[in-house]
């Protein structure tokens, strides 16, 4: 195995437990076996060099998610996590593994998570985000200089006051935070994967500032830790990097001030494709959305080579989209509001208004936001119906 890669049982009961099982769950123990033996890995050394530094070679129209997969309910508490806000603190609650044993059974659950993208015939795999109680708060709580015991309170896009970290001294990031979950998902998949992180701008806006007292200051400092983090997680084996940066659209006013600044600090440098995601919340939490992006032409000029943006729930004129023609897009054409699974000629037709708006050499197909709220069985049609739309279109452009 490779070093530093987490040890995984050989035994994947508890995988294909609960009562909405990913596909293909209880061939995976004999499936790892296999995976082994398979030359082309990035820890294969009959790889060169150049092969390891050069980024995986992708289909046209390549489908992927955007980062998060339904929980298992053996997992985590999937009602309480449906009931309340994202966490923005840590919150060990929702697991219902002992800490003993919660390593080994995310190890299992991520497992599912990528064979299930595998099957349904995604290009580019994420490890669906299984080891997070959300997006953010996996990245952000690891950090220091900030009082998790003592949280401070931020007002949502909802207009709720949540737990959020306060910020008691300087930002820093002690250690790399997702590079064993890089090397995992790398062993145990041949297609390409990505890796997300939260963006700068989001996770300051996500905090109380009792340190800095100056926003920009505090938004660059995570602009830092997270340029340090996207620069070892693509030498941990990630062809793509992801920033979440959801509340650029959320808080366009103070975005517009050092939003795309924050952006290019953190990407300065990149090893690799970094796609800088937006989006107007998850469809479980957020119901209504407007009619367009209150934040996006500013991101033309930043390092990013793709952003991530949602139009099936929103309907978003593709339009809007041409401000970022010199970018790729990363087109969001799966509705995760509603558990029902689009035909693949539903979400061909989404991608179909985009085309003439868009860079279609540069266009990737993606989920809206991450699929975590939804059933399993739904996730798994929708990824399906995605890939197959891929195909489709791939015979026509």
């Amino acid at each position: 195995m490779q070093p530093g890669v987490r040890p995984t049982r050989t035994g994947l009961e508890a995988t294909v437990g609960g009562t909405e099982p990913f596909p293909g769950a209880a061939v995976l123990a004999a499936d790892r076996s296999e995976r082994d033996r398979r030359p082309g890995r990035r820890d294969d050394p009959a790889r060169t060099h150049q092969e390891e530094l050069m980024p995986a070679q992708l289909a046209p129209l390549p489908t992927m998610i955007v980062g998060s997969l339904p929980q298992p309910d053996w997992l985590i508490d999937r009602d309480r996590l449906g009931h309340q806000f994202p966490p923005r603190v840590r919150a060990h609650e929702l697991w219902r593994i002992a800490p003993q044993f919660l390593q080994e059974a995310q190890d299992d659950a991520t497992l599912a998570a990528v064979r299930a993208q595998e099957e349904a015939g995604l290009d580019v795999v994420t490890d669906g985000e299984i080891r997070r109680e959300s997006y953010s708060n996996h990245f952000a709580t690891a950090l220091e200089g900030l009082d998790l015991e003592q949280p401070g309170t931020v007002r949502n896009r909802s207009g709720i006051d949540i737990p959020v970290p306060r910020v008691t001294g300087d930002i820093r990031r002690p250690a790399p935070v997702q590079v064993e979950d890089v090397r995992f998902l790398r062993a145990h998949t041949d297609r390409a994967i990505k890796m997300t992180v939260p963006g700068p701008f989001t996770m300051a806006q996500q905090s109380q500032d009792d340190h800095y007292r100056d926003d920009r200051a505090l938004t660059m400092a995570y602009a830092d830790v997270v340029r340090q983090e996207i620069a070892d997680l693509f030498a941990a084996g990630a062809d793509i990097v992801q920033v979440d940066e959801p509340w650029l659209q959320a808080r366009p006013e103070v975005a517009r001030r050092y939003g795309a600044e924050a952006v290019s600090r953190a990407l300065a440098d990149a090893a690799g494709p970094v796609h800088v995601h937006l989006c107007f919340g998850y469809a479980a939490m957020v119901t209504e959305r407007p009619e367009g992006y209150s934040f996006l032409p500013e991101l033309a000029d930043t390092p990013a080579a793709t952003i991530s943006v949602e139009t099936a729930q929103s309907h978003l004129d593709p339009a809007t989209l041409r401000p970022l023609r010199d970018k790729g897009i990363a087109l969001g054409v799966l509705d995760l509001s509603t558990p029902d699974v689009e035909t693949p000629r539903t979400v061909a037709d989404r991608v179909r208004r985009a085309l003439d708006h868009v860079d279609v050499d540069k266009l990737v197909l993606s989920s809206d936001c991450g699929l975590k709220y939804l059933p399993r069985a739904s996730a798994a049609g929708k990824m399906r119906a995605l890939a197959e739309a891929a195909a489709i279109l791939r015979a026509e452009v």
